[in-house]
């Protein structure tokens, strides 16, 4: 078994989040998603961003506007809406959880608290 490969699901895992956390700072475009996604190490593409975008769009929690660029055509910038926003703050509360979890389970191997 390869560490590289649970590395890379473990990325898939918190990819959503992380772009919904990007998208919540103000409209944002993709191509800027992707150098912030990046910088930060989680090795996306956009073979996989743009089908993600979809996918959230579709689901309610995105939505775009399209604007004119000095440098080409029209650019798509995307937004939260408010369910996107209170799925996004699901998100955290889940992923303060799992945090937590690891913590637990790192710093007292064998001796997790009883819940």
């Amino acid at each position: 078994m390869k560490v590289e490969n649970t590395q890379v699901q473990m990325r898939k895992g918190i990819l959503e989040f992380c772009i919904l956390e990007i998208i919540a700072r103000g409209e944002v475009y993709a191509s800027d998603m992707l150098e912030e996604l990046t910088a930060a190490r989680m090795l996306v593409v956009e073979g996989t961003l743009y089908p993600l975008l979809t996918r959230l769009k579709n689901a309610g929690l995105l939505d775009y506007t399209w604007k004119e660029s000095m440098s080409g055509p029209p650019r798509k910038y995307y937004t939260l809406t408010e369910v996107g926003q209170d799925f996004l703050h699901q998100l955290r509360l889940t992923w303060e959880e799992v945090q937590e979890s690891v913590r637990i389970i790192r710093q007292h191997p064998g001796s997790a608290p009883a819940l």
